[in-house]
């Protein structure tokens, strides 16, 4: 295979040094092991701005979807009733998560290009008094749209709701103030920003909600409460942890703290964002997000004509050494361009090179 620089919102391009942490392996129940495991909970809880007094993280095998699967399913009871924000296909596989399981739930949806209206949510939860949760995604990668985690951990802190938190695309690059925004349940993965590789998510969890859920979750595998209360005796998961992964994501904790922080990096991954859209806006192919409301993790553009070949332009850029991601909207032809991983200006240079080198074919 060859070696493509990945220009999606995870998994990403990593560094080296991350990818050479895996080539040793670890036993799960070796102290040094679960030294690595420990590490990890307090770092996290550090880049939330969380205090060990009033959170804690808990790491959960699988793919993101099983982390927000795990807090979804142990966190909400039969008595319970969930308000779901969604403009984009991840607020969309929590509705599905919640018809699942089989939970009490509500969603308000908004086009993709959209944000959540403060009116509009307040106006739900004044006329449904028996809403006891709001579930929102943060950075929707369906799109790239940032939707205003503010507002709503506002409006839940004025009507005392539990807010639960999809910051799976952003966490580690844009900051967030968990424990200022008092947010109940934030939900990550390790192939994001931090720049991981993919194997787990994890879960920076308030404590005193926490504690409430012993008996609510509907699966053993992902039951959240009973992860932490074994992880928080030494560190020690309670099945089968993916070893490789956990000791290439701590070494990749340590090289965002190395760069500087998450706002080194968000500088970073805002930068690669401003340069494609700027550049590829002078070709023709425009972003679907409005600039003020566009994350800088993923970018959204249009397709340029009714002519535009997608499977073309892929492989045209793919033969040059990039990667790309397909559009997910059903409203309008779309392909979407990642900004974050071990991705660069020059990066971006390159990239935008070579598809003013395709655009250029393909009009002669």
């Amino acid at each position: 295979m060859k070696n493509y620089k990945l220009l999606t919102p995870g998994p990403l391009t990593t560094t080296s040094t991350v990818k050479e942490e895996m080539l040793f392996d670890r036993c799960t129940w070796d102290q040094d092991y679960k030294d690595i495991t420990q590490k990890i909970r307090t770092q996290l809880l550090e880049l939330a701005n969380a205090s060990e007094e009033e959170y804690t993280v808990v790491l959960m095998q699988g793919s993101g979807t099983f982390a927000v699967e795990s807090v979804i399913s142990s966190t909400i009871s039969k008595n319970d009733k969930v308000l779901i924000v969604t403009n984009g296909a991840y607020g969309e596989r929590i509705v599905k998560m919640a018809k699942y399981i089989g939970l009490n739930f509500v969603q308000y949806s908004i086009a993709y290009d959209e944000l959540p209206k403060e009116e509009e949510l307040r106006d739900i939860i004044e006329k449904d008094q028996t809403i006891t949760h709001i579930v929102m995604v943060h950075c929707e990668t369906t799109t790239g749209i940032l939707n205003p985690i503010e507002m709503v951990a506002e409006l839940s802190k004025e009507y005392s709701k539990t807010l639960i938190i999809d910051a799976m695309s952003s966490f580690g690059g844009i900051e967030i103030d968990v424990q200022q925004l008092e947010i109940d349940y934030l939900i990550s993965s390790a192939n994001k920003c931090i720049q991981g590789v993919p194997g787990f998510g994890f879960v920076i969890a308030k404590l005193d909600k926490l504690v409430q859920c012993e008996g609510v979750a509907r699966s053993l595998s992902l039951d959240l409460f009973d992860q932490w209360k074994e992880m928080d005796k030494d560190g020690k998961w309670r099945f089968t942890s993916p070893t490789h992964v956990v000791a290439a994501f701590s070494k990749a904790i340590d090289e965002l703290i190395e760069e500087g922080g998450i706002s080194a990096r968000f500088a970073r991954y805002q930068n690669n964002n401003s340069l494609l859209r700027k550049r590829l806006k002078e070709v023709g192919i425009h972003a679907y997000i409005t600039e003020e409301n566009q994350s800088p993790i993923i970018t959204t553009f249009l397709f340029p004509s009714e002519q535009f070949s997608f499977e073309k332009f892929y492989y045209f850029i793919k033969e040059k050494g990039y990667v790309i991601y397909p559009g997910k909207l059903t409203d309008a032809d779309t392909f979407r361009v990642g900004n974050i991983g071990e991705i660069y200006e020059e990066d971006i240079q390159s990239l935008c090179n070579i598809i003013e080198e395709y655009m250029g074919v393909v009009t002669k």
